[in-house]
């Protein structure tokens, strides 16, 4: 089976038109990434000056303290957003690139069946044993394929659950070492 001029092309442009998806897709992806370190880098220089400023205007060693402990928590909690964030921005690009390699992959697949079917269609009288044990195989890479699939999506829901209960329990140990460590006032 050979192929047309006009499929070469056809598929030539489809890939083309994937390639410009992808890039596209990883480029949002940057600029998302960077918009979030310029907004938390504003962010941390801000609250920088105003709590040095603080620290200054501190009347005795108890405040300066009390002003130190204050810190912490806002911190942890800012630093657990910013991971968050983080992780979001790279897991929305990878499941945008994942889903485009899905299709692709579901594509070339249909494609290889047609052709398998069209070459047992066309195969020699005699040769049927051959052609259902090379279906046989083909039908147990798809269903390995799928299986496999089926596991990263698993793995990366069960990651993204753990990502978010180490991030809660960070938070509220901040949230309890703050609440322990400002100095109580008698």
């Amino acid at each position: 089976m050979s192929l047309t001029p006009e499929q070469l092309l056809a598929s030539h442009k489809a890939n083309l038109e994937t390639l410009f998806g992808l890039t596209n897709k990883a480029f949002e992806g940057v600029e998302k990434l960077v918009e979030l370190n310029v907004t938390a880098s504003r962010a941390a220089l801000s609250e920088a000056a105003s709590h040095t400023q603080a620290m200054l205007s501190a009347k005795d060693a108890q405040e300066l303290l009390a002003l130190q402990a204050s810190l912490f928590q806002p911190l942890a909690e800012k630093t657990a957003a910013y991971s968050r964030h983080l992780y979001d921005i790279a897991s929305g690009t990878s499941t945008e690139i994942g889903k485009t390699f899905e299709a692709q992959a579901s594509e070339v697949q249909r494609n290889f069946s047609n052709l398998v079917d069209t070459a047992a269609r066309n195969a020699p009288a005699g040769t049927e044993t051959g052609v259902a044990v090379f279906k046989s195989a083909v039908s147990a890479a798809n269903t390995a394929y799928e299986s496999v699939q089926k596991a990263v999506k698993h793995a990366s829901d069960v990651a993204e659950a753990n990502f978010s209960a180490v991030a809660n329990t960070a938070t509220n140990a901040a949230k309890t070492a703050t609440a322990n460590a400002v100095p109580r006032k008698r």
